[in-house]
């Protein structure tokens, strides 16, 4: 049996509107994307989303809206992607990373206020996996000290925090849609807002700095004069992406339910194993689901989390490592940031690797991995 990390759930429906937008003619950001914007907003119960070619892009217009000098800092969680400090890197501006919970992986809110000082704009919290970050805390870390939040949502569709969805509590609330994620246009993100005048400014930094998008020049009713007010980027979404959006869009619950599924015939597998720790979802907020993380007890095993990756991999299945922190890149060793400031990151990466969960793993598959991974735990007890 071969199992991969991640296959997306595409269907016929998410076909067939590919084609019917290929044959439409219209093959960039037009008539499907700002519906895919405008039905994302009922979904959500938002005011404003701005689509854009990925998450990364959505971060870095949320961040254009703070006006980010050099000398400015963000706060980050040292346990992400690195699109989250590359965002704040895009401004030369500096991200500061600070420590996470062991049994979330989430950023510790214990930790923030001693990395702020007068120079910190912004705080990014990851919604690592799908499950929020402690929002009431951090909104009243950035109230106390005037400071934005601009939410990392990567992985965070549908997640809730407090009976809110997530994209209805910060300044900014990014999604990616990339190949991976628990909705997929193949690459994509949105930044969504309540603020109508940061929703303006990333809508017109998305294509170029332009008054008037190809749509609105070349389309039926379009007229072909334009201004470029500022310098922006080439971020739009396409109409071939939000084709797909569309379609994965209303099957989002659906994909959620299938994915809950697994990672509860997961828990049930592995909750009272001694080899592992489960991953922890605090009673006041719901995960997407979209990763599923093992972490090990090295004192209860013969081999690392390496050696049971490898192990997985000699037996079909794939298991993936979310994240190797920051400070261990050469990009951010450079800043000085060494591994010793960041214990509870630094055992979590020992500890932990992410499997298979995703709508289309079949019962058998999911049986089959639970299978061999207690089986591999059982021959390399100590």
């Amino acid at each position: 049996m071969n199992i991969p990390f991640h296959k997306p759930s595409i269907t016929q429906q998410e076909t067939d509107a590919v084609n019917e937008c290929l044959k439409s003619g219209w093959l960039t950001m037009g008539e499907r994307t700002f519906l895919f914007e405008n039905k994302f907003n009922e979904y959500l119960g938002s005011k404003f989303s701005v689509s854009v070619n990925s998450g990364t892009a959505a971060l870095h217009l949320a961040l254009c809206n703070l006006n980010l000098k050099p000398d400015d800092e963000v706060i980050i969680p040292a346990n992400t992607f690195t699109a989250t400090a590359e965002a704040v890197l895009y401004f030369n501006s500096k991200p500061v990373l600070v420590d996470i919970e062991k049994e979330t992986h989430l950023v510790d809110v214990s930790k923030i206020e001693a990395k702020i000082n007068n120079n910190t704009k912004a705080i990014i919290p990851v919604h690592f996996g799908g499950q929020p970050a402690d929002m009431s805390e951090i909104l009243e870390i950035a109230e106390k000290y005037d400071l934005y939040v601009v939410e990392d949502a990567a992985h965070a569709l549908p997640s809730k925090y407090k009976d809110k969805a997530i994209g209805t509590i910060g300044d900014v609330t990014c999604f990616s849609f990339y190949a991976t994620k628990t909705l997929t246009t193949g690459e994509g993100g949105m930044a969504v807002t309540e603020n109508p005048d940061w929703a303006e400014r990333m809508r017109l930094l998305r294509v170029h700095g332009m008054t008037r998008d190809g749509w609105e020049r070349y389309g039926a009713t379009g007229d072909w004069e334009y201004d470029v007010i500022e310098n922006g980027f080439k971020y739009n979404m396409t109409d071939i992406n939000a084709s797909i959006g569309l379609e994965q869009l209303k099957r989002v619950e659906i994909m959620y339910e299938k994915r809950k599924i697994i990672a509860e015939k997961y828990n049930e597998a592995f909750g009272n194993n001694e080899a592992f720790f489960l991953y922890e979802i605090k009673k006041d907020r719901t995960t997407s689901w979209h990763l599923y993380p093992v972490k090990l007890k090295p004192e209860a095993l013969k081999i690392n989390r390496d050696e049971f990756i490898r192990e997985l991999k000699s037996r079909g299945i794939s298991a993936g490592v979310h994240f190797i922190p920051l400070y261990r890149f050469s990009c951010y060793k450079r800043s000085g940031y060494v591994s010793d400031d960041f214990k509870n990151c630094e055992w979590v990466f020992e500890r932990t690797f992410s499997l298979p969960i995703y709508p289309d793993l079949s019962e058998m598959e999911v049986d089959y991995i639970i299978d061999n991974v207690l089986d591999i735990t059982k021959k390399n007890k100590r």
